[in-house]
């Protein structure tokens, strides 16, 4: 086998578990938002928005989904989505374009600080300590998390948002990206991650290892790539290849 030098992650459901995660942040920034603006609009005497929360969140929705048919090169940049709508929303409830512009950066920073309050496995922080020591990690995401913000951050000095590159995963750019970072070729890396469409098929595309951690143990597995039921079970998988 060709030696390992570096593995890369995902984050979301591969080294913490995001059930809930994104409901409380979703709704947690926007009812801020409504709540904040409602003051801000008081104290100008102003009335109060026409939109209450179940609609207003509905509406938020729906123009993120239109954004993202009508600029598709957008559609994984899930940051850049929610600041247009939010955007869009407060415009058409009569902000004018300099306040809309503000309070949806001021939504969008409280939606990162709900986001990063993840928790990852008890096993993650010691794992990637002891892997770092070995081999050069990076994480890739899908997700809108503040990679710099994120419990786990320390561990990853390279760090890809794929959405950001306009690239989303499956696509093979945030890979080779993080592998340039690392001058790392793929047949020397190893990706870990949840999402088979996502993670492991791109990465075995690439000729890189692929870990899946999924509780599915029906699929076969095509060559280099491998299956865990839990991150902590990563370290089994690289002493056979190492064996």
């Amino acid at each position: 086998m060709t030696a390992l030098q570096a593995i890369t992650f995902d984050l979301d459901d591969t080294l913490w578990d995001n059930h809930g995660v994104m409901l409380r942040t979703e709704e947690g920034h926007y009812a801020w938002l409504l709540e904040a603006l409602g003051m801000w609009r008081a104290t100008r005497q102003e009335a109060p928005l026409s939109l209450g929360y179940e609609a207003g969140l509905q509406d938020y929705l729906e123009r993120r989904q239109q954004f993202a048919k009508d600029v598709p090169e957008r559609r994984g940049d899930f940051t850049w989505l929610r600041l247009r709508a939010l955007e869009a929303q407060l415009e058409a409830e009569g902000l004018p374009r300099s306040a809309a512009i503000l309070w949806a950066a001021a939504a969008m920073n409280e939606f990162h600080r709900l986001r990063i309050q993840v928790t990852p496995h008890p096993e993650a922080a010691g794992l990637l300590a002891a892997l770092s020591e070995r081999y050069q990690l990076a994480a890739i995401t899908n997700g809108n998390i503040h990679l710099k913000r994120q419990p786990l951050a320390a561990y990853f000095p390279v760090a890809i948002a794929a959405g950001e590159l306009l690239a989303p995963k499956p696509d093979h750019t945030p890979f080779l990206t993080a592998l340039a970072k690392l001058d790392v070729a793929p047949e020397h890396a190893m990706h870990v991650g949840d999402s088979w469409a996502e993670d492991i098929l791109p990465a075995q595309q690439l000729g890189m290892h692929a870990v899946w951690v999924s509780s599915d143990d029906d699929q076969l597995l095509p060559p280099r790539v491998h299956r865990i039921a839990h991150i902590k079970d990563l370290p089994a998988i690289l002493e056979r290849l190492n064996s």
